[in-house]
């Protein structure tokens, strides 16, 4: 069966108008049917049908907004560069040029967008682009229709590295961190792994009613060079891995002391040899009980998304090197 939503957009506007006619006629309680009733009833129909681009806050005073995400790098096997960019603000956009400039020449780049609330400085994320994308390009518009004004983000400098690259998405990659994925994938050729981002490439305009409640209305969007729109359908990877968000965000937290490496790599497991034999013990035997320990108590979490992305990209250097 199709669901109520299906049901009503197949209706046309005469059916709509038809039904809604009926309604206010043949309902048992007609007085229920007044007007500040029905200016409710659309008011929820547009926050359930569209909840990117209406939120209803209770006002007052809100919660405290978390810290920024703050940058992220790592170096895996020597030769490719891991960035986690956090939340994109021109501290972070430092930040990535700094470590830029230390990775001198790497072989591939994975560009981690996973942060969740990377925020809505489309400036800030126009300045990432540019550090990957060629000069002169298009890498972004975000349109305003209600007071017809486009703003156009153009690369205006030479990227600072040029390398394989993947990037790296889920369902938190939201605000202006999608278009930096998308201009990522079209100028750089870069492999979009992970899960569709939010839909979310939009700026937010804060409304004030009576009540002292707010209402948060998407004003503007995000539009790629080639006029596709982000919002509200995200953008889809290349390569959907699936992970936990709770999983994930443990692992962002732990990796700001103890790295991301032991989140993809295993250890190397002990094997049978002369030594042990004159010792009498055979370390193979002992690292199985303590894997099957290991599985009874916790099995370690791994961050699939990056062991893919790692994957690919030492596949795609063996090839090219062939």
């Amino acid at each position: 069966m199709p669901s109520p939503q299906q049901l009503i957009d197949s209706l046309g506007a005469a059916d709509i108008q038809a039904a809604i006619a009926s309604i206010k006629t043949n309902f048992t309680e007609p007085a229920a049917l007044g007007d500040d009733e029905l200016n409710r009833a659309l008011l929820h129909g547009l926050l359930v049908r569209y909840p990117r681009g209406f939120v209803l806050l209770p006002g007052g005073s809100l919660a405290p907004a978390e810290s920024p995400a703050p940058f992220y790098s790592e170096i895996f096997e020597g030769h490719i560069g891991y960035l986690r960019l956090g939340a994109l603000n021109d501290a972070n956009v430092k930040a990535l040029d700094k470590k830029l400039t230390e990775f001198g020449k790497i072989d591939a780049v994975i560009v981690d967008l996973r942060e969740k609330d990377a925020g809505s400085d489309f400036s800030a994320a126009a300045e990432v682009a540019k550090r990957f994308c060629p000069k002169g390009k298009l890498l972004f518009t975000l349109r305003k229709p209600a007071s017809r004004q486009d703003r156009q983000f153009q690369s205006d400098r030479d990227p600072a590295i040029r390398a394989l690259m993947t990037v790296l998405v889920d369902g938190d990659t939201a605000g202006a961190a999608e278009p930096v994925a998308a201009a990522l994938r079209l100028y750089d050729k870069a492999l979009v792994i992970g899960q569709t981002t939010a839909g979310r490439a939009v700026e937010y305009s804060d409304v004030p009613l009576p009540s002292g409640k707010l209402l948060r209305v998407a004003t503007a969007e995000a539009v790629l060079p080639d006029g596709r729109l982000l919002f509200p359908q995200g953008l889809k990877p290349d390569l959907e891995v699936t992970m936990p968000a709770v999983e994930k965000a443990q692992i962002f937290q732990t990796s700001a002391e103890k790295g991301m490496a032991q989140f993809v790599y295993e250890t190397e497991r002990p094997h049978l040899n002369e030594a042990a034999l004159i010792a009498g013990t055979n370390p193979e035997l002992e690292a199985a009980g303590d894997r099957r320990q290991r599985g009874r108590d916790r099995q370690p979490v791994r961050d699939p998304v990056l062991q893919r992305a790692l994957d690919v990209l030492t596949s795609l250097e063996i090839y090219q090197k062939r």
